[in-house]
């Protein structure tokens, strides 16, 4: 495997898709109202995906040098277990990440607020030093979040709270109504991406004494949990749609709560937590497209 290859292959971009979810939602709400800026969701999105590969690497090379990345681990073998990439080496790749990440947030707030908003340059200022250091300090450090079953709260925060409705006063510099139930969605899906991650790896989490809320609940009720998060994200879009209805093009998200209830009942029936891996990229993906459709949907 080529260095490049390598590298490409540790940024995970599977995982892409899913951070963009609030941006996407919070961009076309703003447009539905008469807001949009090009350069502004570019940059958004570029930050984005920035931050998600941080977390991406960061969580290799923290999980990898506690050990939890080991032979019991059922998803795919990481770089710093697989010693494709040395820990050294993925600690430069973090700082030149954070760096660059630094560059495109300020890009856009700049971009965003300029200098007759000030306090809302300081507050993003603010998200944003706390997004890198979340992204981080998931599984880094003694005091890492994601080893004390605190990783779904930041998720929730971050890829649905924060990215949502942060997107959306990107363009219109203030916060609106709307927002506040595509955001909750969004930010349970993706909280429902990661619980879904630590029931597959229990074993080999609870084994490295790595505390998730899976770890702490248990498989059985991490399937409740589970059920709660993307059930109840459904019904909030579900409501979503009927309360801001004007017109069938709204509905269209309707289309992605098959494979959803599909996923639902995959979960509900599984005994393996081996067969749960191909069902992150479905519920992954599946939030991806809800973000597309709905947003569209309150474009045309």
């Amino acid at each position: 495997m080529s260095n490049f290859s390598k590298w490409v292959s540790a940024m995970r971009l599977r995982t892409l898709p899913l951070s963009v979810s609030g941006i996407i939602i919070g961009s076309c709400l703003a447009a539905y109202n008469g807001y949009f800026n090009g350069l502004i969701f570019t940059l958004a999105i570029l930050t984005t995906l920035s931050l998600q590969i941080l977390s991406n690497l960061a969580n290799d090379y923290g999980d990898g040098v506690k050990g939890t990345d080991n032979d019991d681990r059922i998803g795919p073998t990481r770089a710093l277990q697989s010693g494709a990439i040395t820990a050294p080496q993925m600690l430069k790749g973090i700082k030149i990440n954070v760096a660059i990440t630094v560059v495109l947030a300020l890009a856009l707030i700049y971009v965003s607020f300029g200098a007759e908003n000030f306090l809302l340059s300081l507050v993003f200022l603010v998200l944003g030093v706390g997004s890198i250091m979340a992204a981080i300090k998931y599984t880094v450090g003694n005091s890492a979040y994601g080893y004390r079953g605190l990783g779904d709260v930041f998720v929730f925060l971050f890829f649905g709270l924060v990215s949502v409705i942060g997107s959306y006063v990107l363009y219109v510099k203030q916060i609106h109504h709307l927002t506040i139930l595509p955001a909750c969605a969004i930010g349970m899906l993706s909280a429902g991406v990661l619980n879904l991650n630590n029931m597959r790896d229990i074993a080999s989490d609870s084994k490295s004494n790595k505390n998730t809320l899976v770890v702490k609940l248990g498989s059985e009720k991490a399937k409740i949990y589970h059920y709660v998060l993307v059930g109840g994200s459904m019904l909030l879009i579900l409501l979503f749609g009927i309360l801001y209805y004007t017109s069938p093009f709204n509905l269209m998200f309707l289309v992605v709560f098959i494979p959803l209830s599909k996923h639902l009942v995959t979960v509900y029936k599984n005994n393996n937590p081996k067969d749960l891996d191909p069902e992150l990229k479905k519920l992954a993906l599946s939030t991806f497209f809800l973000s597309i459709l709905l947003g569209i949907g309150y474009i045309l």
